[in-house]
């Protein structure tokens, strides 16, 4: 099975949510870790550096107007399904996402360079925007139960 950044990702993600430590591990043992359990080193580097993305964009903020309706360019709906996008739909309106936590959403998975998203790593990737968004620990309880609740767990 070729593995993409993707599976890089929701390995670590799920691995760290298994071993529920303190003590965060450094970047290099991580990395480690990652090559050991078989993933190329191309994926490894790809997945930290957009892990890294990820928390320097999280201080830039971004302008959505709250009230406005989304429309999604050719390129994104490439990436995202109509079942995709309904969900990031039915996410805001249920109030799990507002429209800038949404707009990191879309940014993120265009950042994955990897076509036909589907639901399951879509709800990965939210989880992941989640994490690292202060003030979201309520969205981020949330879909870690729609995401573990009945669902084995993530395997390499």
């Amino acid at each position: 099975m070729k593995e993409n950044m993707l599976d890089v990702l929701m390995y670590l993600f799920q691995s760290d949510i298994d071993q529920d430590i303190d003590a965060e591990p450094d970047r290099e043992s991580i990395q480690t870790e990652l090559l050991a359990a078989g993933f190329p080193s191309q994926e490894v580097r790809q997945a930290f550096d957009w892990l890294d993305s990820l928390v320097d964009r999280q201080s830039i903020p971004l302008p959505v107007n709250p009230g406005s309706c989304r429309i999604y360019i050719q390129a994104e709906q490439a990436w995202l399904d109509v079942e995709c996008r309904g969900f990031l739909l039915s996410l805001e309106q249920s109030g799990i996402l507002d429209s800038e936590t949404r707009e990191r959403v879309i940014d993120r998975v265009m950042a994955l360079e990897t076509e036909d998203i589907d639901l399951h790593q879509l709800k990965w990737i939210i989880l992941m925007v989640l994490l690292n968004q202060p003030g979201q620990e309520e969205a981020y309880a949330w879909m870690e139960e729609l995401i573990f609740d009945g669902i084995p767990n993530y395997l390499h």
